[in-house]
């Protein structure tokens, strides 16, 4: 199954995340299909970039959002 999911990027005690199209079956850290978008939670506000055509498009067919995923989407403005 196809998930939209984050993957951890950034040093320690100081995460950014991006997020990306993967395989279920791949490392959360590891191989992923393509990148939709980013979040940096350490800025003052937090910073959020999400390509939504491409979302919109991997939805379509049939990935699946995580519920931290769906949250940042909707967050963005994207309406599910």
């Amino acid at each position: 199954m196809v998930k939209i999911r984050l993957r951890r990027d950034g040093a320690k005690k100081a995460p950014y995340y991006t997020i990306v199209v993967a395989d279920s079956r791949y490392p959360a850290d590891g191989r992923f299909i393509e990148k939709v978008g980013t979040y940096n939670p350490m800025v003052e506000p937090a910073e959020l970039k999400i390509d939504t055509d491409k979302v919109a498009e991997w939805i379509k067919k049939g990935a699946k959002p995580t519920t931290t995923a769906l949250a940042l989407i909707k967050k963005a403005g994207m309406d599910l």
